[in-house]
């Protein structure tokens, strides 16, 4: 019998723990025919509600459900690679649990890859229905800039729903860098991907764990995980600035002989505009060398990337 393990990072969750559970086993049918077991594994990433308690309340009726509990929260990314170290199945599948991952496509993903012959079946979302909009258009742009910045192909609207055979999984974990972009790291491991797209689905309780701000945050990492780009952009900006000092050094020694010295302050307003604007470009190519060198910084310190606290 082949078996398939199920991810699920939990962050704050309890009201979303039972309800998924039930979704999931309406697709246990469909894999009792292909002779497919289920381990569903929840990872609670340090929550600070009664994550736990449920889950074990709910190993009491399934033993097939299994708990991983962080010493804190480590972040998603954390939680998404325990559950690929812990997974023990052929095919294994992350899912989130507030089931805006309907578990209803998890047959026609098993499909692609038993029988065409896909290493990984992805999901995306055709729309981001119940979405603010400003959230929404950040979103696209940060898709479209990382496309053009990264040589790594990163699909507008990729979930994180994903499954996988064990070869793909077991690529994925050589990947052992600290600072994790999984979206990314899915793309540069290769194989024969196929993508699934659903429209959206809402959160069914609780509330989102992702702010705007930490989603900016996310997008700069996963930035300059997979980009040299900026560094560029920072060099260039540089050299840019040097061509138009050196331009205006020889407008002002022209004018010097050409019309003399008024004696008279004028100008100063442009050069307060230019000393901002080059102060400007100077702290923002600082501020990029920093984000990498600090990525280095957390790379060589050789942290875990988690810690566990309770295992069942």
């Amino acid at each position: 019998m082949k078996l398939l393990s199920v991810i699920v990072p939990c962050y704050n969750e309890q009201e979303n723990i039972w309800d998924f559970y039930f979704e999931l086993m309406k697709t246990e049918p469909f894999f009792k025919e292909q002779d497919v077991d289920f381990e569903i594994i929840y990872i609670n990433d340090g929550s600070v509600d009664k994550t736990a308690g449920v889950v074990k309340d709910l190993r009491t009726e399934d033993e097939r459900v299994k708990l991983v509990s962080f010493s804190r929260n480590f972040g998603k990314e954390a939680a998404m690679y325990a559950g690929l170290e812990k997974a023990a199945g052929d095919y294994v599948a992350v899912m989130d649990c507030d089931l805006q991952d309907p578990p209803k496509l998890l047959p026609e993903m098993y499909k692609a890859v038993t029988e065409e012959g896909y290493d990984s079946v992805a999901t995306r979302r055709v729309d981001r229905k119940g979405e603010p909009p400003i959230r929404s258009f950040f979103a696209r742009m940060f898709y479209k800039l990382i496309n053009k910045m990264s040589k790594t192909e990163i699909v507008d609207g990729a979930r994180d729903y994903r499954l996988m055979t064990r070869q793909f999984v077991d690529a994925v974990l050589s990947v052992k860098e600290y600072n994790r972009f999984s979206k990314g790291i899915f793309g540069w491991v290769g194989f024969k991907n196929k993508w699934i797209e659903f429209e959206n689905v809402e959160r069914r309780k609780g509330e989102t764990k992702w702010s705007f701000w930490k989603l900016f945050a996310y997008a700069l990492d996963g930035i300059v995980a997979f980009s040299t780009v900026p560094l560029a952009v920072a060099s260039f900006m540089g050299m840019l600035l040097c061509f138009v000092a050196v331009f205006f050094i020889v407008f002002i020694v022209v004018r010097k002989f050409a019309v003399g010295d008024p004696n008279k302050l004028v100008g100063w307003s442009s050069t307060a505009c230019i000393i901002l604007f080059a102060s400007g470009v100077q702290l923002l190519c600082v501020g990029i060398l920093g984000q990498y060198l600090s990525k280095t910084y957390l790379e060589v310190k050789k942290r875990p990337l988690y810690i566990i606290k309770e295992e069942i």
